[in-house]
């Protein structure tokens, strides 16, 4: 799929640094090249589907974006959805409208996305339940 997310973690609409550490420990598992310290990891999910994740930290500010492209449907979504939460980021679509894990992270969020957000489960069929709506 051709298609950019953006996972970002908001604090009193602020974008605030992801855990590198968290990122690392929950991708490991299927990083089949690159890795964190290259800013650009590929992943592999059990099924096979694969993701593209851009994640550059930038000196003290920390990790302020992952970003994943040509992400497969299927497992790869419960990957994406799984790292998000576990990060406590927010799915930005590249067309908008955020998806969040909890209502109450609806406050944190930017004022332009707090109208169109939608609270979704951490889960694979959540994820694509999301998209197919849009």
């Amino acid at each position: 799929m051709s298609y950019s997310i953006f996972l970002l973690r908001f604090v009193d609409s602020e974008v605030v640094a992801l855990d590198a550490e968290r990122f690392r420990h929950v991708t490991e598992p299927y990083v089949v090249a690159g890795g964190p310290e290259e800013g650009f990891s590929q992943l592999r999910a059990e099924d096979g589907g694969e993701a593209d994740l851009y994640h550059a930290s930038h000196g003290e500010s920390g990790m302020q974006c992952v970003t994943a492209t040509h992400f497969a449907r299927g497992e790869m979504l419960g990957v994406l959805a799984g790292l998000a939460a576990a990060l406590g980021a927010s799915i930005v679509p590249q067309d908008g409208g955020a998806l969040i894990f909890d209502e109450k992270e609806r406050r944190h969020l930017p004022v332009e996305l707090q109208g169109n957000a939608v609270v979704i489960a951490p889960t694979e069929d959540a994820l694509q339940a999301a998209f197919d709506a849009r």
